[in-house]
């Protein structure tokens, strides 16, 4: 199997829903897109909260749009020992038995009672590009990664939906081992 696709390094970022972002920003309160992410109507917006635990703090973290169901918390497994946080690496959404955290936003705060994962690495297909390269939705794969400090990534979730483009994403702490910036090519080298 040969097939290549981009590569998108997400730093620590969080989800809110409509309910949370209006706690942290005042009723009313919108998301203001500041920058479009590689997925289709993906964007990092303006808005930023501050995490917080009982053994530390993160400021300034970015929210991504548009607002989702349920709030969430993306980390690096370096910004949870920051926190004091031992969360378990989870497809996006896949929250329960999570930790929680407070979030902090100018006009109020946020106490999630679970939320908090490592994001597991993962690639984003539309169904005929997964189709194209016989991979379907929940399918793991072996991603190489090339250049001074090269690595074969194990365990890459393929995830398949029509509102996908292909790109892979890993965390910083992921992205900084290789020694990778976003927007770099990898392949996939195994199902």
């Amino acid at each position: 199997m040969c097939c290549q696709v981009k590569l998108g390094i997400s730093a620590r970022h969080v989800h809110v829903s409509q309910e949370d972002l209006e706690k942290l920003y005042g009723s009313g309160a919108v998301l203001h897109p500041i920058k479009d992410l590689g997925q289709p109507g993906q964007y990092a917006a303006d808005e930023r909260v501050d995490l917080i635990t009982p053994k530390g703090s993160i400021k300034n973290v970015r929210i991504l749009g548009p607002v989702r169901k349920q709030s969430q918390v993306e980390l690096a497994l370096t910004d949870a020992r920051k926190l004091g946080l031992n969360p378990p690496v989870r497809d996006s959404g896949n929250l329960v038995g999570t930790p929680g955290i407070t979030m902090v936003g100018p006009y109020g705060s946020v106490e999630l009672t679970e939320g908090v994962i490592i994001a597991a690495r993962h690639i984003h297909f539309d169904p005929a590009t997964a189709a194209q390269y016989d991979l379907k939705d929940q399918d793991h794969v072996c991603v190489k990664i090339k250049g001074e400090r090269g690595l074969t990534f194990e365990h890459v979730l393929v995830r398949v939906h029509p509102s996908f483009a292909p790109e892979m994403h890993i965390d910083t702490d992921e992205g900084n081992a290789a020694l990778m910036d976003s927007d770099c090519m990898v392949e996939i080298v195994a199902k």
